[in-house]
């Protein structure tokens, strides 16, 4: 595979430990979004961006954008990393959140992450048992899977990082790179 770059950004440790197992699996080097500069990524051929879902949003994500125009020829990819169950329509929203006409050659892949609270800060905790309230009372035929997912993981520890969610993400790269 060629030389590649894998870059993060990891709030609570579940994206940089999926960018540690694309490290191990495809020896590319791995660093902080936060850490690297546009001058440091010339000599790639591959950039992968890990970043967690935040508000529908993608963490490190726009760090690459502004750099766009300069990462053209380069394969770049992106790992959403979520606390939801995967579900490909909740997926295409979070694509078409994030990336206009102008980014529609990025791929998106997803991987489940973890659920911890203790580990969250007082914004998320917060965040987090707004929504709880207002999604505990709804019927369950109602609830969306981030619903289900919410309700059944409050307040518990649940751990859903597994190297199986990157097999799509491996597979694409072992075509396309």
């Amino acid at each position: 595979m060629d030389n590649g770059i894998i870059l993060y950004q990891s709030k609570y440790g579940s994206t940089k430990r999926y960018a540690d197992i694309l490290q191990l699996e495809l020896q590319f080097v791995t660093k902080d979004i936060k850490e690297v500069t546009l001058d440091e990524l010339s000599p790639y051929k591959t950039i992968i961006l890990c970043g967690a879902i935040y508000a529908s949003g993608i963490s490190g994500l726009k760090v690459i954008k502004s750099h766009y125009p300069s990462l053209k020829g380069k394969t770049i990819v992106v790992l959403a990393v979520g606390a939801s169950p995967y579900q490909i329509d909740a997926l295409n929203d979070i694509y078409k959140h994030n990336f206009s006409v102008d980014y529609c050659s990025i791929p998106l892949f997803y991987a489940r992450g973890e659920w911890d609270e203790s580990k969250m800060s007082f914004k998320d905790k917060t965040l987090c048992k707004m929504l709880y309230k207002a999604v505990k009372n709804k019927k369950d035929e109602d609830l969306e899977p981030w619903m289900k997912a919410l309700l059944s993981s409050s307040g518990k520890k649940c751990d859903w990082v597994d190297s199986q969610y990157l097999k799509p993400l491996l597979a694409y790269l072992k075509e396309t790179v």
